[in-house]
């Protein structure tokens, strides 16, 4: 058995490497960015606490009617302009992946405007529909006032749903690619047509790629219902705004719509977190075998 021999030159060395002291490395540029950080955001604050901000009529006014009316009218439109979008989000999804070209026109067109043009401007166009189509319904047989249909929870569902659509569209086809074609194969190969494939199949696996965009259409969607103010529909920043061009507290109404915004987008950020577990739960342990087969195979 052979002894390592240790020169005296060796040794002096790793004596005074051994009575070297460890010392750690500092982050100055961190600290300075950090404490001007802090001092922006102290001056803020300061500058809310000092500011002509009557707090009381914040408190008064966040639970006032008119502001869990227009709360409700928010998360109403939310829901159904959300489900109006991915609605045509999948048709349309399907119309562009169509070998039709009819259909796939249709849909490359419809995706092409409605990303194309700004949300105001399609849902003022849905606001005046009467001024180009007086009446709707098939003539001779039935037909309605364009202008007592299109009414300001019309136009702007019509709006917010058909523009989000669009934008679902593209995340449900990237969802839909993402997925292996020789599944679509295995499922033909045993008599599924393409759309029962698509629906039992393809679209199941896709739903991991799909869920976290659509989670955040959905957040985006709740702050986008207050474009719609500008058609009279009476969402929170809408009935917020009447009541400070009444009492004229601007700033109060403000910052109680604001807490509400934040209160809802904070709810649905931790729904889309459990929704994200749920749907890629079964992905993670797939990952974890996989490796523990590699690492188990001999090189």
């Amino acid at each position: 058995m052979s002894h390592a021999v240790t020169s005296p030159v060796a040794s002096r060395d790793l004596a005074a490497i051994a009575r070297l002291r460890i010392v750690p490395r500092r982050f100055y540029g961190r600290w300075v960015a950090a404490a001007l950080i802090i001092a922006v955001l102290a001056w803020i604050i300061a500058a809310f606490v000092k500011g002509d901000i009557a707090w009381p009529v914040v408190g008064q006014f966040f639970t006032a009617p008119a502001i869990l009316s227009g709360l409700g009218n928010t998360l109403i439109m939310t829901v159904c302009a959300m489900t109006l979008g991915i609605v045509l989000g999948v048709i349309f999804a399907i119309m562009y992946m169509s070998p039709n070209p009819v259909l796939r026109s249709v849909a490359l067109f419809y995706i092409w405007f409605f990303r194309g043009t700004p949300l105001l401007l399609q849902l003022l166009i849905w606001f005046n529909l009467a001024l180009v189509f007086p009446t709707i319904g098939i003539p001779g047989l039935f037909s309605w006032r364009t202008i007592d249909i299109i009414g300001p929870f019309m136009a702007t569902l019509l709006g917010l749903g058909m523009n989000q659509g669009a934008y679902t569209a593209e995340v449900v086809r990237s969802g839909i690619l993402s997925v292996d074609t020789g599944q679509t194969e295995a499922a033909k190969a045993i008599g599924m047509t393409r759309l029962t494939a698509l629906r039992r199949i393809v679209l199941p696996q896709a739903m991991r790629v799909i869920i976290p965009p659509v989670g955040n259409e959905v957040i985006s969607m709740v702050k986008l219902t207050s474009v719609a103010s500008v058609i009279q529909y009476a969402e929170i920043l809408r009935n917020a705004q009447t009541i400070y061009f009444a009492n004229a507290r601007v700033i109060e109404l403000l910052i109680v719509a604001a807490g509400w915004y934040l209160l809802v987008v904070t709810l649905l950020q931790i729904g889309q977190y459990f929704l994200e577990r749920y749907f890629s739960k079964g992905r993670g342990e797939r990952r974890a075998k996989r490796t523990v087969k590699l690492e188990e195979e001999p090189a």
